[in-house]
């Protein structure tokens, strides 16, 4: 991945240059070939469109057919008229949306390899451990950047779907992941500037027993939360320069470490094809990269195995010369997953959920 904080030219003019149709419909056809279902949702949608005014017309010339003697009169061929033009109208909006979508997906390809990356159109439920892929249905993940140096990136936007009926809602995120050297205490970043007048905007509640409280201006910009028992080895990882990164580039940013991943969280789009949105980006990107080496030194005292077998053999694993085994990488389970709050508006919500189905079903029975 190209940064312009390490000295490689950020080269964005993959986004604006004039594209050749040819060429992106060429690039739409190797698509197709690589992922085969990836337009099945939309032409299953154009067809039940178009097969519905094709229907209507037919419907209209014969009920003009059986009660007007045979011939269609002037308000059932307007009719007609209409249904075709209708016709007409989705099928021209659908090749725009169509024209416009392969653009989109050609530019970002063309972009992610000047940049020394590569482009991913859609990948349905990502098997991250963040909290926002474990929430809902219909989950997936589109337009992905994905970079595998200095370490594995990835840019992305992402939608789930909750509720259902008139209760339903789609959930739009962006993110970053960025890959870690080992993993790491589950710590979750609350950035306090895009909160609510309601609170956080994140889809699940921490308890308020596990925040922690950093030195300086920190506090006023995240709330930091850390499984009990690990408060020091968050100082250990947080350290002033580590912060003064987080406050200087990603005060926007929601941010959750968890098993060995970093994501980075947003509402606004972040794959686009705005220059400025991938400016800032990379620039984030690049400025908190060069501080995660530091992270892979960190290990868990409480992963460690107790006595260790020496040269010699079985027999002198069990002597009083065993040596004593360092502590292994990864997260001892008290410290992988922080405790989700209950939440008193969700047991809310279901009840008004429940109350209402409960007397549109009595509606219906009166």
């Amino acid at each position: 991945m190209s940064d312009t904080t390490q000295g490689v030219p950020f080269d964005a003019r993959a986004l604006t240059e004039p594209v050749d149709p040819a060429d992106s419909e060429r690039f739409a056809r190797e698509l197709a070939k690589r992922y085969p279902r990836m337009n099945a949702g939309a032409f299953v949608i154009i067809v039940i469109m178009l097969g519905l005014a094709v229907t209507g017309a037919i419907i209209t010339f014969a009920f003009a057919a059986a009660f007007g003697g045979g011939e269609p009169n002037g308000a059932n061929l307007l009719a007609l008229v209409v249904a075709a033009a209708i016709a007409g109208v989705i099928l021209w909006a659908f090749r725009t949306h169509r024209r416009r979508q392969r653009e989109r997906q050609y530019r970002l390809d063309r972009f992610a390899r000047a940049n020394g990356m590569s482009y991913v159109p859609v990948v349905k439920a990502p098997p991250l451990p963040g909290m926002i892929f474990g929430v809902g249905r219909e989950r997936r993940a589109w337009d992905l950047v994905r970079g595998d140096a200095p370490r594995f990136v990835e840019f992305a936007n992402y939608q789930y779907t909750t509720g259902s009926g008139k209760h339903k809602t789609t959930h739009t995120w962006a993110y970053v992941a960025i890959r870690l050297d080992a993993p790491l205490p589950h710590i979750v970043l609350d950035a306090l500037g895009n909160n609510s007048i309601f609170g956080s905007n994140l889809p699940v509640g921490f308890d308020a027993d596990q925040r922690l409280s950093l030195e300086g201006d920190f506090d006023r910009h995240f709330a930091l939360y850390c499984p009990e028992g690990y408060e020091a080895d968050a100082l250990y990882l947080f350290t002033p320069d580590i912060m003064a990164r987080f406050l200087d580039n990603a005060g926007q940013l929601d941010v959750e470490i968890v098993d060995d991943w970093m994501f980075l969280y947003t509402r606004r789009r972040i794959s686009t094809l705005d220059p400025a949105t991938w400016a800032w980006l990379f620039s984030v990107v690049g400025a908190l990269i060069g501080k995660l080496d530091q992270w892979g030194r960190w290990r868990d005292d409480r992963m460690a195995v107790g006595p260790r077998p020496v040269a010699g053999g079985v027999a002198r694993a069990f002597t009083a010369s065993a040596a004593v085994a360092p502590p292994e990488q990864g997260v001892a389970a008290p410290g992988r997953r922080l405790k989700r709050r209950f939440s008193w508006a969700g047991v809310v919500g279901i009840g008004i959920a429940v109350v209402v189905f409960l007397l549109e079903v009595m509606g219906n029975v009166d």
